[in-house]
């Protein structure tokens, strides 16, 4: 049903390779129409890499659809790689593929750390942005990483946060993001093997609104788990690389940029407070709620909801 949504699979007309610094290649790649709008696909996570599945937001004749791999997931390398990897890195090599695709302005479309990432980018270089279509906002204030990683969501899925908690000593459960960094960047192989597996297990079965298999096979992948939960980790323990509050702090960057929100009423992962927050800030906005939805976009109400945002864009640019 879900596939309704969506527009057919489609394929890359061309991948590459681009290095970014002496450690970090990226994988990139296009299809669609390479004269269409350019839209840019920011995934989560961090460290979630892009699939095959997320080139279907776009109508393939009207947008040149670009997606990448941010630093250490997915095809990227060096795979899980912490070094060099910080938002400021990230947001400079969103700028490094605009320019070496030769790309004036483009459309960005993210979800979860993905809307994170675009907010930020677009805050930095808001003469490159055309628009921005944004899911599952999150902020990454110390109270967003707290709900989710250690008071708030636990009371909501109490029996999923037993599994969550149990590679980390009791004594070192009054900071879970501390002791899951500690192991996630030991030594014991198999210790930070079994903590990415429960890290990232934890997400992937709070992301829906209602628990899908599929979503947590793919969180539990080894070799998708160990980049997510690393470099999330990472992340969260840096206090993601910003100041508190950054992004609302500095709303008034987007004002002249079109700004879709959409987010799930029931997102365990990222409350919808965040979503409010931000439309406060930039009440230019257009706040989609989606009312039985939860965090992700497989969701079919937040699917159809992005999918009528990216053909709206599509429509209004042609106007122009």
């Amino acid at each position: 049903m879900i596939k309704n949504s969506f527009y057919p699979e489609a394929k890359p007309y061309v991948q590459h390779s681009l290095q970014v610094d002496s450690i970090h290649t990226l994988h990139i790649e296009e299809c669609g129409n390479p004269f269409g709008i350019p839209v840019l696909f920011v995934h989560g996570g961090p460290g979630g890499g892009y699939q095959p599945v997320h080139r279907q937001f776009y109508n393939p004749d009207s947008y040149r659809i670009i997606l990448f791999d941010q630093r250490g997931c997915g095809k990227s390398r060096p795979h899980a790689c912490l070094t060099n990897n910080t938002t400021a890195h990230l947001i400079e090599d969103i700028e490094k593929i605009r320019r070496h695709l030769e790309i004036d302005e483009w459309l960005l479309f993210g979800g979860s750390w993905g809307s994170t990432l675009s907010l930020l980018y677009a805050q930095a270089y808001p003469e490159r942005v055309l628009g921005l279509i944004l899911r599952g906002i999150f902020l990454c204030r110390k109270r967003d990483i707290d709900w989710f990683y250690q008071s708030g969501a636990d009371r909501v899925y109490p029996e999923f946060w037993q599994d969550y908690i149990a590679p980390i000593a009791e004594n070192k459960r009054h900071n879970m993001v501390e002791a899951y960094h500690e192991v996630l960047t030991s030594d014991d192989e198999i210790a930070r093997m079994r903590a990415a597996e429960a890290w990232s297990i934890w997400e992937g079965r709070t992301s829906n609104l209602v628990t899908n298999n599929d979503t947590v096979a793919h969180f539990g992948d080894p070799f998708h788990a160990l980049a997510m939960a690393r470099i999330e980790c990472h992340y969260f323990y840096h206090g993601s690389f910003i100041e508190e509050n950054q992004i609302l702090k500095n709303c008034n960057a987007l004002a002249n940029i079109p700004i879709s929100i959409i987010h799930g009423r029931h997102d365990m992962v990222c409350p919808i407070e965040q979503a409010y927050e931000l439309h406060k800030c930039a009440p230019h906005a257009k706040l989609t709620i989606c009312e039985s939805s939860g965090h992700s976009a497989m969701e079919i109400e937040i699917t159809e909801a992005l999918v009528n945002e990216t053909d709206l864009f599509a429509e209004n640019y042609s106007k122009q």
